[in-house]
């Protein structure tokens, strides 16, 4: 027996001016969020690149295929209520970096991660304010107050739908730095995943790949490519 879906209903979607920023309608209906909340988006481009998932769908809705919407749903009923609570949750990051946490052997795998890190962490300072000092082992060891309060700032400055594209950047890589130099476009989103897969990439050398591993590294490969693109299409341009 399928799983139940629901069809489709309209014919059309158009993207439409609204109180605050740009709707969805479909034909002539606005496109509510599942918490029946507006479903209003900053800018023209990311309402347009939401209309175009309901204009891709077929006879049924299949959400899986509609990130766009997705996150604008996640962004309006979840993180703009719980602004605070995500943004401190991401900065901790800040205080447990993938790029600092460093392996104290191989020293082939010592030098691939300096190799790849370091100069992150260089960006982060030069560009973030923010010094993050790289430390051997696993054990936690705190980072400086200041660097901290330093990058909090700037990820409670993010506005809801930055902060639910700069969540899913953050925890896909367990770094705040790459998630800063995503939205930063530092270098392409798809570097900045393969820097924060050296320890996987490392491991794969040595033993081989694992099939069902690659298949959910891909996933979350793809992923953190969309949140970047959904980011910098809920930015309005600056002059």
């Amino acid at each position: 027996m399928s799983e139940w879906a629901p069809k489709r209903f309209w014919t059309a979607s158009e993207v439409t001016k609204a109180e605050g920023g740009f709707a969805v309608a479909l034909d002539g209906r606005p496109v509510k969020t599942p918490a029946k909340a507006a479903l209003v988006v900053p800018t023209p481009a990311l309402a347009q690149a939401i209309a175009a998932e309901w204009d891709a769908q077929g006879d049924k809705i299949d959400p899986t295929s509609m990130p766009f919407t997705r996150g604008a749903n996640a962004a309006i009923d979840k993180v703009r209520i719980q602004h605070g609570e995500v943004a401190d949750m991401l900065a901790a990051y800040g205080d447990s970096d993938l790029l600092c946490y460093r392996a104290e052997s191989p020293v082939e795998l010592v030098v691939r991660q300096a190799a790849a890190w370091d100069p992150m962490l260089d960006w982060a300072e030069m560009q973030l304010g923010a010094r993050l000092a790289p430390r051997a082992g696993l054990m936690h060891a705190p980072q400086h107050p200041d660097a901290l309060q330093t990058l909090r700032r700037q990820v409670h400055a993010l506005d809801p739908f930055a902060l639910a594209a700069f969540h899913d950047l953050v925890s896909l890589t367990g770094s705040l730095v790459l998630g800063f130099a995503a939205v930063s476009e530092q270098a392409p989103a798809s570097d900045l995943w393969t820097l924060s897969r050296i320890d996987e990439d490392w491991q794969q050398d040595l033993w081989g790949a694992d099939e069902e591993a690659q298949e959910i590294a891909e996933l979350k490969r793809a992923a953190f490519l969309q949140a970047q693109k959904f980011f910098l299409l809920s930015q309005k341009p600056t002059k």
